[in-house]
């Protein structure tokens, strides 16, 4: 049964779909078998793996609303085991929508039963907001992935997200974790990078992730051509920083299977 992990902040910005896509083509390109589920309405995700985003089409709207499955919504992507579930504008009516639906907490948990035996993991690019789509995402969810960008307001709202995470974990999901948090836009030549790193280090002391990603003009370009960096410019920095990233999330998963 894949791990499934939700990748979330509810600050806008941090690099929660830079993440989501470019971490999920590393660890395809490992060889492991790897589905995306774009939940946030803007689809960004669904365009930056270079699938059209098509809002007639099925989509997670649909396995959320209208009970389609999900096996029936996913579309292989340019990577050889990189599988996306496609998100689209209708996903920002699925707020109000969900609150009428029975069960409406775990129906993505449901949708994903069908699939996720099929995969080594899921990543599920979540909104920014603590909304029903991503309180949906983190009762599926194993781990939730936290990235932080290096910025002066990088811990703003951050306790609210880990105050989220207990609260689901006490009512809804007891298994769920935070998996590690994510350091992102970190350029080491400035003071104030290297002053929100050791801050965020010691506020998530023992759950920050060695690689950290830096600012990249090559991360910024690849997807307006609908690639992830880590096949856009595998020689550039961000690409060899998600590469990492994807090593210490297989790492980490070894770790928690020799404790379990």
């Amino acid at each position: 049964m894949g791990r499934v992990i939700a990748v979330a902040n509810q600050k806008g910005g941090v690099g929660k779909t830079t993440t989501a896509v470019n971490l999920s083509a590393a660890l395809a390109l490992t060889g492991q078998r790897i589905l995306v589920v774009d939940l946030d309405p803007q689809g960004h995700a669904t365009s930056g793996m270079g699938v059209p985003r098509n809002d007639a089409g099925p989509s997670v709207y649909d396995a959320l609303i209208n009970d389609a499955p999900l096996h029936s919504i996913v579309v292989p992507t340019q990577i050889l085991g990189l599988d996306l579930a496609p998100g689209s504008i209708h996903l920002a009516g699925a707020e109000v929508e969900l609150v009428a639906l029975p069960a409406r907490e775990t129906r993505l948990r449901d949708a994903l039963g069908s699939v996720r035996s099929r995969y080594d993991a899921v990543l599920i690019d979540c909104p920014p907001s603590l909304g029903l789509l991503t309180l949906n995402a983190m009762v599926a969810a194993d781990e939730v992935l936290i990235p932080i960008q290096c910025e002066y307001y990088a811990l703003e709202g951050l306790t609210r997200l880990v105050d989220t995470v207990s609260l689901i974990r006490r009512e809804l999901n007891p298994a769920l974790r935070i998996g590690g948090v994510l350091l992102t836009m970190y350029d080491p030549r400035t003071n104030l990078a290297e002053q929100v790193a050791a801050e965020i280090r010691r506020h998530f002391a023992g759950e920050v992730f060695a690689t950290a990603i830096p600012r990249s003009v090559r991360l910024a370009e690849a997807p307006s051509f609908g690639q992830p960096v880590v096949t856009y410019d595998p020689s550039s920095r961000g690409a060899e920083a998600y590469l990492a990233l994807a090593k210490e999330v297989a790492e980490r998963v070894g770790q928690t299977a020799a404790v379990s």
